[in-house]
């Protein structure tokens, strides 16, 4: 059976490097972390430029802004009012814990500020790690619904198995370098947006060869989402 990193491997032979997150600035990861939430990263691209075309892009004048106000540039992600709140709270925790500078909590325990990321409100552990890991290097690995369904697919995970245990199976099986998490996560994308869709695109997959799951040619066990 194919291993966490033989899969790696495969998929950075078949598609190269990812050059993921596209982001300027840590704070733009940030904010890209909770547009992203439930949509496609095409509308998170339109928001961040409507966002830094609107001088919206700084934690103490999205904190200040009326929200209805900061919802309009963030419209094409969807949930733009929620979203608003959710940018609201992460830039008020910024200009309390790091004088609204995030590349100032870079060098805390990642534990603990993990921690403190889950404490605000509209911010769950995908999101969380993504900051991480994307905005300040920190070695978590980022799981999301591509993972559940591909390496269920693989039989390196059981089905049903919770966010932490995904992360920790992903984090033992390979070194803990930030580089490697984020390009293997960037890769797991790429796979399943493209090939590994609820409904896989078998024949054209690069990593068919070392995949269990059946071929398009026949049946499918239902997709988890």
């Amino acid at each position: 059976m194919a291993t966490f990193r033989d899969i790696h491997d495969h998929l950075y032979a078949a598609f190269g490097p990812q050059g993921w997150w596209p982001a300027e600035t840590p704070f733009e990861v940030a904010v890209g972390a909770i547009l992203t939430q439930n949509t496609a990263w095409t509308n998170v691209e339109r928001a961040v430029a409507n966002l830094k075309a609107g001088g919206w892009l700084d934690p103490a004048t999205m904190a200040e802004a009326d929200p209805d106000a900061l919802a309009e540039p963030i419209r094409p992600t969807g949930y733009f009012n929620v979203k608003a709140r959710r940018l609201q709270a992460l830039c008020r925790f910024l200009l309390d814990s790091a004088g609204g500078r995030i590349e100032a909590l870079a060098g805390e325990d990642t534990a603990d500020l993990r921690g403190q990321l889950l404490g605000i409100k509209g911010v769950g552990e995908e999101t969380a790690d993504s900051i991480l890991l994307y905005g300040l290097g920190h070695p978590v690995f980022v799981v999301d619904a591509y993972t559940r369904r591909i390496f269920e697919r693989l039989e390196l995970l059981e089905p049903g198995l919770s966010y932490g245990r995904i992360q920790a199976a992903f984090e033992a099986a390979l070194p803990r370098d930030p580089a490697l998490f984020n390009e293997y996560h960037a890769l797991v994308v790429s796979l399943g947006k493209d090939y590994c869709k609820p409904r896989p695109r078998c024949p054209q997959c690069p990593i068919q060869e070392i995949c269990p799951y059946p071929d398009a040619t026949g049946g499918f066990p239902p997709a988890r989402e």
